[in-house]
């Protein structure tokens, strides 16, 4: 499983450096994980911004400027509450992408009710609109929820990557698109 989050990523990666774009990441239950991964990859530093750990409702008010509003109307654990997150990466940092995890990831259901293995992934760029994608991966352990969680992440970022016009101040490394998000193999059946 390790193996193919991490060849998931580097493919990400291989999708914005051809694109010319700059990726940073939100993440609550994943606790920081994918920017982690992310990082790893090969030419991580010409394209990974960073990321932000937002574990709690208030370091989502505090760090990122989630309306307490919208948490409170829909919970932490929400596509809006996501979506809100990409939109707060992008204001705090110069990534032309954003993607966000939020979820619960266990052993027992977050204090809102929301069960474990509901997690919302959301992604979107500059002039792009946010999209985020809801998954309910059951009462598994943690290490496998956040596992999906990330491959989830992945897989809709390189959805809008592949949609994403080549920026203009670089280059793209070639005029094919190499990879599609069908090639990112599934982490968890």
């Amino acid at each position: 499983m390790a193996s193919t989050l991490r060849n998931n990523a580097q493919r990400v990666m291989e999708l914005a450096r051809e694109r010319g774009r700059t990726i940073a990441t939100a993440e609550s239950c994943t606790a920081g994980s994918l920017a982690h991964l992310l990082a790893q990859c090969d030419g991580a530093g010409a394209i990974l911004h960073g990321g932000f750990v937002v574990y709690t409702a208030a370091n989502k008010m505090a760090a990122l400027g989630v309306p307490k509003e919208l948490i409170d109307q829909h919970t932490a654990v929400s596509g809006e509450v996501a979506e809100a997150m990409v939109a707060g990466t992008l204001r705090q940092c110069p990534a032309d992408f954003a993607v966000s995890i939020t979820g619960v990831a266990g052993p027992d259901p977050d204090d809102d009710g929301n069960p474990v293995g509901l997690v919302y992934v959301a992604a979107g760029g500059r002039g792009t609109r946010v999209r985020h994608a809801r998954h309910e991966f059951g009462n598994r352990s943690k290490t496998a929820i956040c596992a999906a969680a990330m491959h989830a992440a992945l897989l809709l970022l390189a959805q809008l990557l592949i949609e994403a016009q080549t920026a203009p101040r670089r280059a793209p490394a070639s005029n094919t698109l190499r990879t599609s998000a069908a090639a990112l193999r599934p982490v968890c059946k």
